[in-house]
């Protein structure tokens, strides 16, 4: 395939800026159609504009900083557990590899993922080529995760019993 013009190249991973918010590391998944961004406290006021937070309040991202907009649609997601869901979908200004643009999110919690954003084949479209050889990324682990590998190693029997044997998360 010729392209007529250079796309960026970009790695599995990468670190952008969304929204103003800058040094988020972000994975790049070129299975899912949209991108999504970690966001809480979703509401909805009576007036119907939407009110979110980036991220959540155990991020080193999160500024408790309440978003309001009017602009913004919902739309049927499907994970990639092959469950339905609706979410919220917002155009936000990101930045990937010093290239500016309008992306669309969806809002969703991705508290027990290692990425709080992920960039999907619909915002590289055109943009970018992704190089998976390219090094990935440091990236946050949640507390969540360091809490469960601090048990397992505290008593790996317990953590057993009480998680995996009851499929417990």
């Amino acid at each position: 395939m010729i392209f007529s013009r250079r796309l960026n190249v970009i790695g599995p991973t990468e670190v952008i800026s969304v929204a103003g918010i800058d040094d988020i590391p972000a994975k790049i998944d070129t299975g899912a159609d949209t991108s999504v961004i970690w966001a809480t406290n979703i509401s909805m006021a009576k007036d119907g504009t939407l009110e979110f937070s980036f991220f959540g309040p155990k991020s080193p991202l999160y500024t408790g900083k309440t978003i309001k907009t009017t602009k913004y649609v919902a739309k049927s997601v499907r994970s990639s557990h092959g469950d339905a869901q609706i979410r919220y979908t917002v155009k936000l200004p990101l930045i990937i590899c010093n290239k500016s643009f309008i992306a669309s999110f969806t809002l969703t919690d991705r508290s027990l993922n290692n990425y709080p954003v992920l960039i999907g084949k619909n915002t590289l479209k055109g943009r970018f080529m992704v190089d998976v050889s390219k090094d990935p990324i440091k990236h946050f682990k949640t507390s969540k995760t360091r809490k469960l590998n601090q048990e397992l190693k505290k008593d790996p029997y317990k953590f057993h019993q009480k998680y995996i044997r009851r499929g417990r998360v």
